[in-house]
């Protein structure tokens, strides 16, 4: 029979291995797929790089040409107003933000950063341009069948100072700016504030959330000097839209509803519906 203090060495020789404490849980699993990874902030960022380097070189370059007047994306300017009001202006500043919050995600991401492929970035483009022409078609004929005809509302732009190099500029700027407003901003925010503030469920709240942010992604394109007058076609036309884009947004994430909304507006403007 054990003595008390020979059970006590025992213990305490366990403790030593490790053999009473609670099994350490094992670190997150990094998503290594092509559906997971893409839907991560680390790759929405990085996936974002392209549309924000040739938006901004595109704009400048049609800016340019077309005189004194510049011509940019409303959600472009509320942002860098926004910023403004904090002391952040001008070219170097902006680009300082972008990169702060790149610096971020990739902190914030780092116990399950993805497995980042190079044939991932292609393959966003690649299903963008699927859900572009989907949803072209599933909204096009849906508008078509309520109103008798079919229109593309981004075509609006032609009327813009710059020709098709702004046209092209501002539908990529379009695809990034708008849908990091309407999509990330407002749709998460206002889902995450109605189950913080007023306790709806998950699901409730996310759809509350993608109608409000697809009545208002509509109703500012027809604010502003640059505004498409009022018409119910053009305004049913982009609220579908803009629900499908939430549903792109909230599915896929991100990348995918910026690149599939950059795609869209330039194959409008380029004529690929006429």
């Amino acid at each position: 029979m054990k003595s008390p203090s020979d059970e006590i060495a025992r213990l305490a020789a366990e403790v030593d291995r490790g053999a009473l404490l609670p099994p350490a849980e094992p670190p997150p699993a990094r998503p290594t797929g092509y559906f997971a990874a893409t839907h991560t902030p680390t790759v929405g960022f990085l996936a974002a790089l392209p549309l924000f380097v040739l938006y901004e070189v595109g704009v400048v370059l049609a800016n340019g040409r077309s005189g004194p007047m510049q011509v940019r994306v409303g959600a472009d300017v509320w942002l860098k107003n926004l910023l403004a009001t904090v002391g952040v202006a001008g070219w170097l500043a902006v680009t300082g933000v972008v990169a702060l919050v790149g610096i971020g995600i990739f902190i914030s991401e780092r116990a399950r950063r993805p497995v980042l492929k190079p044939w991932f970035f292609a393959g966003i483009v690649g299903e963008a341009f699927v859900y572009a022409l989907i949803l072209a078609a599933v909204v096009g004929g849906a508008v078509g069948a309520l109103f008798g005809r079919v229109l593309w509302p981004a075509a609006m732009m032609q009327g813009i100072p710059g020709g098709l190099g702004m046209q092209l500029a501002l539908s990529i700027g379009a695809g990034l700016y708008e849908e990091l407003v309407f999509r990330v901003l407002l749709v998460g925010g206002l889902a995450w504030g109605l189950r913080r503030a007023v306790k709806l469920e998950p699901g409730r709240a996310l759809v509350i959330a993608a109608v409000v942010g697809a009545l208002v992604f509509s109703g500012v394109h027809h604010l502003g000097p640059f505004g498409e007058p009022f018409t119910l076609s053009a305004f049913t036309f982009r609220f579908l839209f803009g629900l499908a884009l939430n549903g792109v947004f909230l599915v896929r994430g991100f990348a995918l509803a910026a690149w599939t909304h950059a795609i869209y507006d330039v194959l409008v403007v380029s004529g690929w519906f006429s």
